[in-house]
């Protein structure tokens, strides 16, 4: 922890009050979808169906056969998933601080691109091959990442609800997280630990693949990001996998033979 971030627990914010925003924040957004996850998976776990016999869709309709009221439902989702990364931006300026304190910026979009674009091949590859195992093993429900239907507002649905999913994880679980977690004192590998549990956590809905994988996934973008300070690259990274993975499905779904399909 930095000298600044000890100041700003000790003379700015009390470790007490900053134990309740985290809790807080996490409580209005993936600590919340952590909660629902687990629960899902016990259903699963406990419906007569072995699991990969189970679907876990990501991207569905919200309205079945009404293209325009479908597209404004997401709309409204997107937005309104996106109101707890500004509640953490406005919690930073209330710390005398900004949101550029995690590494979200403009300030290096080429590096960011570039660093993100790589993290995204590394990762991508071994996640699909970790989900295809995990499901032949029983072990994993049968992700189906969209399901929406082919109307023209499909693909550019997925690609925002791949950024909103970045921009939201990214943000409060890697850096607003474990800047918090610093600031209350916890060591990095224990902030580390409690950042990657979280992150598969949520994705337990999906069964034990999408728990270990997105752990293995939070474990090395905590160790990246410690070298590097900055959320930009991470949030390109996975709006870069999720991108691949909803508008993949999309158009191969029902095409190619490995695929599963639920």
């Amino acid at each position: 922890m930095t000298s600044t971030d000890t100041a700003s627990a000790r003379d700015g914010l009390s470790r007490r009050l900053l134990r309740q925003e985290l809790l807080l924040v996490l409580a209005l957004s993936l600590g919340a979808s952590a909660v629902s996850a687990v629960i899902s998976f016990g259903g699963s776990l406990t419906a007569p169906a072995a699991l990969k016999h189970q679907t876990a869709t990501l991207v569905g309709s919200l309205a079945p056969g009404r293209p325009w009221l479908d597209l404004t439902w997401h709309l409204f989702d997107i937005a309104t998933a996106l109101v707890p990364v500004l509640l953490v931006a406005h919690l930073l300026l209330r710390e005398g601080t900004s949101i550029r304190v995690l590494g979200l910026d403009r300030t290096r979009p080429w590096a960011d691109l570039g660093k993100g674009a790589l993290v995204a091949a590394g990762i991508g590859g071994s996640g699909l091959l970790l989900y295809l195992g995990a499901r032949a093993a029983g072990f994993n429900l049968t992700v189906v990442p969209s399901s929406l239907p082919d109307v023209w507002w499909r693909i550019p649905v997925l690609l925002l609800s791949a950024a909103q999913n970045a921009v939201v994880e990214e943000v409060i679980v890697l850096g607003y997280m474990l800047r918090r977690l610093e600031q209350l004192g916890w060591s990095w590998p224990a902030a580390m630990a409690a950042s990657s549990l979280l992150r598969g956590s949520y994705h337990l809905y999906q069964g034990v693949g999408g728990f270990v994988g997105n752990l293995a996934m939070g474990l090395i973008f905590c160790f990246l990001y410690r070298r590097w300070r900055r959320v930009a690259p991470f949030a390109v990274a996975h709006t870069l996998i999720d991108s691949v993975a909803f508008v993949g499905y999309a158009l191969l779904a029902g095409h190619v033979s490995w695929l599963p399909t639920g």
